[in-house]
């Protein structure tokens, strides 16, 4: 599936794209799997592909994580990605996933994700989620 992860023109990032590691292969993969509106966490990807772990799957989308909907691949606890915090909430906000609003007392005053309604099983479709869709927050 990596034919369509690499950026246009030929560039060092386009070599390491077509070279990628096996492990990296899988992990972008289920990426991409995950519908809009729904996360995984590291250790969920990882428990779906029965291989590494939550650090393995979180340097892998560190890596090469641009090239897929790397929005969908989160923290456990539901707190937005360091440093793409706000481009993260953008595709949130895009895509209804479901959002838990911050409190007063929260760094930033982001919002987390509320993962109990968020959280995808690597199964069921989209339409098993909590009727009324994600905060819009």
């Amino acid at each position: 599936m990596s034919h369509h992860r690499t950026s246009s023109g030929p560039t060092s990032v386009d070599r390491a794209v077509d070279e990628l590691p096996e492990y990296a292969e899988r992990v972008l993969d289920v990426a991409e799997l995950i519908p809009p509106g729904r996360v995984m966490t590291y250790g969920d990807v990882a428990e779906w592909l029965g291989d590494g772990g939550p650090r393995q799957v979180g340097r892998v989308m560190t890596l090469y994580g641009a090239a897929v909907p790397w929005w969908r691949v989160v923290r456990a606890d539901g707190r937005l990605l360091p440093g793409h915090e706000l481009r993260a909430l953008d595709h949130y906000r895009e895509e209804n996933t479901p959002l838990r609003e911050a409190s007063r007392s929260a760094e930033g005053h982001l919002p987390r994700l509320d993962m109990r309604r968020a959280r995808w099983d690597g199964v069921t479709g989209d339409a098993d989620r909590d009727e009324g869709g994600g905060a819009h927050i």
